[in-house]
Formats: C-alpha cells, sequence, structure tokens
C-alpha cells in the first residue's frame, strides 16, 4: 500500500507544479495584452503617453495595496482556496475590460484585475514550501517562475493579430475566459495534496515577529530593487519596439516574445545553477548569492540595447536582462523558502511583492516623464543595469550569513 501511496502523492504534486505554472501564465497574459494593444486602444480612448503611464501605475499601485492583505489571506484559507478565488476575480475582471465605454471603467476593471492577480505569486512560493520536499523545491520554483515567460512569449504573437481579426474585445473576452477554464482544473487536480511539512497550511501571522525579522527585510528590499526591470519591460517594450524601430502593432510581437523566451531561459537555468553549487561542496550562503552574482553581472548587458540600431540586437541585449532578472529573482524565492519560517513565507512574499509594485509604479511613471520630456528610455535603462548589484549589496548588507530557517 505504501508504494502506491507515495505514488499517488507524487502525481498530486507534479499536478500541483503544472497547475501553477498555468495559473502563472495565464495571469501574465492578461496583464499584458493592454500593452501590445497600446495602439489601438489609445486611438479609442485619446490617451498620450502620460495617460497610457498613469493606466500601468494605477495598476501597480491597486496591487501594491492588495498585497498588503495577501499573505495574510492565503495563510488563512490556505492556497487551494485562496487562489481560486483569485482566479474567478481576475478572469471576470479581464472579461470585463471589453465592457467599458469609457476610460474610468477600463480604468477599474484594470484596478480589480490587479488585486485578483497579486495572489499568484504567493500562493505558489508557499504551495512549494508546504507540498514539496527541500530538494525539489528550487527546481519547482524555477519552473514556476518561468511561467510568465511563457505567458508573456505567446501573448505577442498571439493576441496582436487575433486582436486585428476579430476586435480588441474579443482578445479580452477570450483571455480572460482561459481562467475559468483552469479553476475548475485546479479545483480538481489540487483535491488531494497532503503537506509534507509540519506547519499548518492555515496559520495566524504574527506581524510583530515577521516584521522584526532581517529575513523578512533581505526579501523585501530585494524585490524592491529587482521587481521595477520587469514591470518596465513588461509595460512600456511594445512601445520601446515601435518609438524606436517603427515597428507596428503586428509586427512587434517576434521581438517582445524573444525578450521573454530569453526570460524563461532565465528562470530555468535557476532552477538548476544552486542546486548544482550546493552539490559541488558550498554552503547555502555562498550557492545562494553566488547564483545572484552571475545573474547580477549578465544585466549589465541590457543598457547597451540603446547603442544599436538593429531590432534584433537590442531583443537579444533586453532579453539578457530578462535572462538575469528571472534568474535573480527565482534565487530570491528559493532564498525565501530556505530562510524564512514556512507558517509565514506568503506572509513574506507579498510584502516583497508590495514592494516590488510600488517600484513598479515609480519605473512606469518615470518612463512616460522621460518620454513626455524627450530623454527617451535612457534614465530607466541604466537602472535596470544597476539594480542587481544594489540588491544583491542590500541582501549581504542585511544578511551577511544566510541561515536556514
Amino acid at each position: 500500500m505504501e508504494p502506491a501511496t507515495k505514488r499517488a502523492s507524487s502525481g498530486a504534486t507534479m499536478a500541483l507544479v503544472a497547475l501553477l505554472f498555468a495559473g502563472n501564465a495565464l495571469n501574465y497574459v492578461d496583464r499584458q495584452v493592454v500593452a501590445l494593444l497600446k495602439p489601438t486602444l489609445q486611438a479609442t480612448f485619446h490617451w498620450n503617453d502620460g495617460d497610457f503611464a498613469h493606466l500601468g501605475s494605477a495598476f501597480q499601485f491597486a496591487a501594491a495595496g492588495a498585497l498588503v492583505f495577501v499573505g495574510w489571506f492565503i495563510d488563512r484559507l490556505g492556497v487551494r482556496v485562496a487562489y481560486g478565488a483569485a482566479v474567478t476575480v481576475w478572469s471576470l475582471a479581464g472579461m470585463a475590460h471589453a465592457l467599458a465605454s469609457n476610460v474610468q471603467q477600463f480604468v477599474t476593471a484594470r484596478v480589480v484585475l490587479a488585486i485578483g492577480e497579486t495572489v499568484s505569486t504567493p500562493a505558489g512560493v508557499k504551495s512549494a514550501t508546504i507540498y514539496l520536499p527541500p530538494e525539489r523545491r528550487n527546481q519547482a520554483l524555477g519552473i514556476i517562475n518561468t511561467a510568465p515567460n511563457i505567458g508573456a512569449i505567446l501573448t505577442p504573437l498571439i493576441i496582436p493579430p487575433f486582436a486585428m481579426a476579430f476586435g480588441w474585445k474579443a482578445a479580452f473576452f477570450v483571455t480572460g475566459g482561459l481562467g475559468l477554464v483552469w479553476l475548475l482544473a485546479w479545483w480538481w487536480g489540487t483535491r488531494s495534496l497532503e503537506p509534507v511539512t509540519k506547519v499548518a497550511e492555515r496559520a495566524p501571522v504574527n506581524w510583530r515577529e515577521l516584521l522584526g525579522a532581517r529575513s523578512s527585510w533581505v526579501v523585501i528590499g530585494a524585490k524592491f530593487l529587482t521587481d521595477g526591470v520587469w514591470w518596465f519591460v513588461l509595460f512600456w517594450m511594445p512601445d520601446f519596439f515601435n518609438r524606436m524601430f517603427g515597428m507596428g502593432q503586428a509586427r512587434l510581437g517576434l521581438p517582445v516574445a524573444i525578450i521573454f523566451s530569453l526570460a524563461a531561459a532565465g528562470a530555468l537555468t535557476a532552477g538548476g545553477l544552486f542546486p548544482r553549487l550546493r552539490r559541488g561542496g558550498m554552503s547555502v550562503n555562498a550557492a545562494r548569492k553566488r547564483s545572484m552574482l552571475f545573474f547580477a553581472l549578465v544585466v549589465l548587458a541590457m543598457p547597451m540595447a540603446l547603442l544599436t540600431h538593429n531590432v534584433w540586437v537590442a531583443a537579444l541585449l533586453i532579453g539578457l536582462g530578462l535572462f538575469a532578472h528571472q534568474g535573480f529573482s527565482t534565487n530570491i524565492f528559493g532564498m525565501t523558502a530556505d530562510i524564512v519560517p514556512a507558517g509565514r513565507v506568503a506572509s513574506v512574499i507579498a510584502l516583497g511583492a508590495v514592494a516590488g509594485n510600488l517600484a513598479g509604479m515609480g519605473v512606469i511613471e518615470l518612463a512616460g516623464w522621460s518620454l513626455s520630456s524627450g530623454l527617451g528610455y535612457t534614465p530607466m535603462f541604466i537602472l535596470c543595469g544597476g539594480a542587481y548589484l544594489l540588491a544583491l549589496g542590500w541582501i549581504h548588507l542585511v544578511m551577511p550569513q544566510l541561515e536556514t530557517a
């Protein structure tokens, strides 16, 4: 009987990783549609660059506000109920974009979408911490962290031509409806999950201990310093290729897909690099920080995209930047699972995401101001190049020796 039980448990955890991967991919499909349809939506709602930046920052601000409560929401209800409820909300909000007849209604749908989507990452990290043994977590987190890139690869290849054929409203209906299909699979596929830790899935959060722990601030600071790069690329890159290389809505999908293909490679590389260094005899502290240093150095290639007149070279250089971002980000998640007690992992990840969303709001607004002021994309790319070395410096300053919880 025991071998059969183990096989069932293994099958359930494999299904969990697959569902978290799919949910995370759909999350970024819904987020990216607005950026890809910017020319059409700009003509429909009469936006300028500043207005477009305000739309993006409204999304980030709403997400940051919601994330203050998301960790508590997940830790109290458990990932199965919390994630299912969140996907229901964000899917309906995604479809509601198509019903908007004015800017206020569109922004409202965008804000509700942001609130629902905040659950995805904390729920994924919490699930890996509770349901997977330590030796499988980092690889699983690497796989799950690849999902946004898969969504971001497929979306620019599919959505612009789909919108041109059937209209922008149809694009929002279809992408939102996919989440409701995922919801049925989630409810069925997670029904037999059993925790592998002794920590209860539902537990109260001691905020005094959480905010007093160095491990919490390591994660929060690292996310603040690095997440703005991801939000900048996700929100502004279609416009970058349109503005810098004259690519129309129908053609800009391929360079954007190249960027996120390299980002996916970064997430997968990070999932294997840390365990390999550990097998080579390095401590958790040394292996984690050397992995991060590798990706922090790779991202220095990203600002060179401003110096080329070749769209494909620019796409490769920006892609290297996202390769590094995803590698660094996966290590932040793995570090969190290592150093933060399991009962408050989701809350710490959520607070880190609050910091990251606020940073993203700042970078998005900076881009809108810079473009309107005639400075172009230079300030944002300079920030992107140095962000990860600063983040690694912060991690080492606050916690010179990473200690496993």
